[in-house]
């Protein structure tokens, strides 16, 4: 069965997660995924605990069905095979900090010299223009300044620490993903590739955007927005988390008229309806008496008299009961590939591939001989390793 990004070549010099992700999904729907990495060392994340054997957990689970190519691109011979492998390509995504590439002699100008077709993706924490364009960073620091950090935790507190990168995942990995395929068929029209310029503080705004984009349209007939004081962060009651007697939590999403309407009538309060509405004080004494509720009871009491009700109200899966879902196990998002289990991408387009992640290295000489590399120039490039 064919995969819909069958014949799709992509070169990827991207590092840690935001590319890597983004390629992963290319690799996954079919996509050619050859990845230059540097002959000392590769991709940071080859070496980052757990360890599984000799290499890293998270570098297996990011760069399955991808091969592995080692280039010194510090060397005039490095960057002189990179351009030969760019003319080739559809697609290049990178990571670096903004003009690195250039510096190297394969920025986008000089590779689009070799491949006006090329659609190259600069994957940064900022992006390629602005005063912060070369700041160091990671995804704590661009959604502190896009201002998402401070969206999270409870009114008058901190923010809320998240427990995943979000501006990796969503506001890099998906972003250039959007981008590379809308350049794609932008390139079907016109013949050309182009530069796609991926911020991840500017992507991690996105998450904002409805709430944001309220408050501009509101402009002096409201105020900035407020940590845990707003209607889908903390400020209404019939929308939040609230602990179970066994110190569980139960994720209230009841946030529709009936859903909350019908939670009041199974803990038969309809007295706590109005109250689920308001961010004021009746709101928070409308929490309070959920809150009280809710610690009476164990987890698995609760979901047991909400599974016969459909009101939006679920368990906060811990650990590996993630693993167990039904709904995810029935969508096949646990992919078993010999003794290995993998994560799927969720795209469902077929049987995932499962290649195991390259060695560093592993298809140098395989990827350059396809590139027409003669022998003599594979067996110098691949002795500078």
């Amino acid at each position: 069965m064919s995969l819909p990004l069958e014949g799709l070549k992509v070169l990827d010099l991207s590092r840690l997660l935001p590319g890597p992700y983004a390629t992963l999904v290319l690799a996954d729907l079919g996509a050619t995924v050859d990845k230059v990495e540097e002959p000392q060392g590769g991709d940071y994340t080859r070496h980052m605990p757990p360890l599984k054997g000799e290499v890293s957990a998270l570098f297996l689970a990011l760069n399955r069905n991808k091969r592995s190519v080692t280039l010194d691109l510090k060397s005039p011979e490095g960057v002189a095979a990179l351009k030969r492998l760019a003319s080739r390509y559809d697609v290049l995504v990178e990571s670096f900090r903004p003009g690195v590439m250039d510096k190297l002699g394969v920025g986008f100008e000089a590779l689009a010299k070799e491949n006006p077709r090329l659609i190259y993706c600069s994957i940064s924490g900022y992006g390629a223009t602005g005063p912060d364009r070369l700041k160091a960073g990671h995804d704590l620091n661009y959604i502190a300044r896009s201002g998402v950090l401070a969206y999270g935790g409870a009114a008058g507190g901190p923010p809320a620490m998240p427990g995943v990168q979000m501006a990796d995942i969503g506001g890099g990995s998906l972003f250039a993903l959007v981008g590379i395929l809308a350049a794609l068929h932008e390139r079907q029209r016109t013949g050309k590739g182009r530069f796609v310029d991926i911020s991840m503080t500017e992507g991690s705004l996105a998450f904002l955007h409805m709430h944001l984009g309220a408050r501009l349209m509101m402009g002096a007939e409201s105020g900035p927005l407020q940590r845990g004081a707003e209607p889908l962060n903390g400020g209404y009651a019939c929308y939040g988390l609230y602990r179970t007697q066994d110190d569980r939590w139960l994720a209230v999403g009841s946030l529709e008229p009936k859903f909350f309407g019908g939670l009041c009538e199974v803990l038969e309060r309809p007295d706590l309806m109005p109250g689920g509405y308001d961010t004021g004080a009746e709101g928070r004494t409308t929490r309070r008496e959920l809150e009280a509720l809710f610690a009476t009871k164990p987890l698995a009491h609760w979901v047991e008299l909400f599974r016969r009700h459909d009101l939006c109200i679920e368990p906060v899966n811990e650990g590996d009961e993630v693993l167990n879902d039904p709904q995810l196990v029935a969508r096949g998002l646990f992919v078993k590939a010999g003794d290995v289990m993998h994560l799927k991408t969720p795209l469902h387009f077929g049987p995932m591939p499962t290649r195991d992640s390259p060695a560093l290295g592993e298809h140098t000489d395989e990827v350059l001989r396809e590139a027409g590399f003669g022998d003599d120039e594979r067996q110098a490039l691949v002795q500078r390793r």
